[in-house]
This record gives C-alpha cells, structure tokens and sequence, in this order.
C-alpha cells in the first residue's frame, strides 16, 4: 500500500467500534496480535461478553454508537488511535423504504461515526497526536439503483474525512479511510437479502434490478482478512494516504463505471 512504517514501533491504544463481527473483530485480534492494547467495541453487552471470553487478549465493552451515554466512556479512554468500523447496512428502492430505516442508517454510519470522533478528539488534541481510520465503502464512491440508503450514508462518510483529515492536520492528528469491495463478512449478504423487502409486489423493474444487485454484490466475494491487515497496517503506519480501495484494482474499475455513467 506504499505506508511507510515507524521501526521502534510502540504499542498504541487502540479503539475499534463494530468489533462483535466482520472487520472490526478481525482488525482487533489482528492488532491485538501484534502487541497492541486493544478495546474492542460491540453495541451489545451480549457481544461484548462472547468476545471478551473468546480472545481474552482483548478488552471488550459495551459501546452502541448511536448511544450518547456510551459513546462518552470513549473519551476518557485516551486512545492513540481510532478505527470507526461500526456499520449498518440498508438497501432498496427509495420510494419504498421506510424512512426510519434510512434514518437509522444514517445514525450508525454517519452521526455515530463523528461522535465517536468527537469524543476521542480532545485528548488527542491535547497530546498533539493521533489517528482516525474510517471505514468507508466502493459504494461512497459509487451509487446505483437499490443502494441509496447505504451508499448516501458512505458518500457523507467520503466527505467528512476529507474534511476532517484537513482540520485535525494542524494538531498532529492523522485521518483517513478504507475503501472495501465486496468481502466475504456476512454483512453485505444481509444488506442485500433485505432488499426485497423493501420492493412492492409486482415491481417487475425493480425485481430485475435486485438480481443484477445480488449478482455484482454477492459473488465471488473476497477473504476479510486483506481489510482487517490494511485496517492493521494503517494504525501502524508512521504516515497514511488519503485513502486505500480494496482489493487492488478497484479503484480503476471504479474510475471506469463513473465515466460511463458520466459521473
């Protein structure tokens, strides 16, 4: 990924949100394994216990994003870094899906992930370092029909590290992002089996949609372990890109599709 890496590298306090599952739990053990003292996050307690009794490695708690009691406790934590993972995943025609479902979307990807950096912030500020890892998708680059819910949710996410990576620069606070395909975690399989739910009977077109959707999400996904390593690697790094799409090509192939679609 071209970073570059620190030789003597200390071990750093690492906070890692959506880690009952998917990338998050990868990432932990995997920066676990690797010395670092990881707090692993799951938005149930229930997840928490199941974690914290089968990688006792880690410390997992309890913290629900869109909780603003929980997402508090983060900010006497004093992490060194930050890894903004917790996910929701929605899809299906916008004229149908409920509106507190995209609001819901929205809560986790969107306006838990900028609490949680919130919280963290200020400690970083005053220690003059730091570092936020977002975790965006292909689908902040790229929407198409049936996505909206969750592709609105990760343009806003492309934005605000953006955004962010220039205002926390002046305090020695690193920001960036991963930009994942489709990797085999479960979680886009549930994304897209719901979408059907969402589409009125006899909705001929939008049926025909749902199954180029579930054709171009669903097959041939890749193995998490690449993310959850780039996740690794980016909280190690001495210095981070902007951003890194994965798997290697995508980015081209994202190019492509948006000229042809005029973007």
């Amino acid at each position: 990924m071209g970073l570059a890496y620190c030789a003597a590298m200390n071990a750093r306090t690492i906070l890692v949100t959506g880690a009952g599952s998917g990338f998050g739990k990868a990432a932990a053990i995997e920066l676990a394994s690797r010395g670092h003292a990881v707090v692993a996050t799951t938005e149930t307690a229930e997840q928490a216990d199941a974690l914290q009794a089968e990688h006792p490695e880690l410390t997992s708690m309890k913290l629900d994003v869109t909780s603003e009691a929980d997402v508090a406790l983060a900010a006497d934590l004093n992490v060194d870094v930050l890894i903004n993972n917790a996910g929701m995943g929605v899809m299906g025609p916008m004229a149908t899906v409920p509106m507190e479902k995209v609001r819901a979307v929205f809560e986790v990807n969107v306006f838990g992930m900028i609490a949680m950096s919130q919280a963290v912030i200020p400690s970083m500020k005053d220690r003059g370092s730091g570092r936020i890892i977002n975790v965006s998708s292909v689908a902040g680059k790229l929407a198409s029909p049936l996505t909206s819910p969750y592709s609105m949710t990760k343009h806003a996410v492309e934005a605000y590290t953006v955004s962010l990576r220039g205002e926390l620069e002046p305090h020695g606070i690193d920001v960036t992002k991963v930009n994942p395909g489709p990797y085999n975690t479960g979680f886009n399989d549930r994304m897209v089996n719901g979408i059907t739910e969402y589409i009125d009977a006899g909705d001929t077109s939008a049926n025909e949609t749902n199954e180029v959707v579930r054709q171009i999400v669903l097959t041939d996904q890749l193995d998490p372990a690449e993310v959850a390593n780039a996740l690794a690697d980016l909280a190690e790094a001495e210095e981070t890109p902007p951003e890194v799409l994965l798997p290697e090509g995508i980015g081209e192939l994202l190019q492509a599709m948006m000229a042809e679609q005029g973007y």
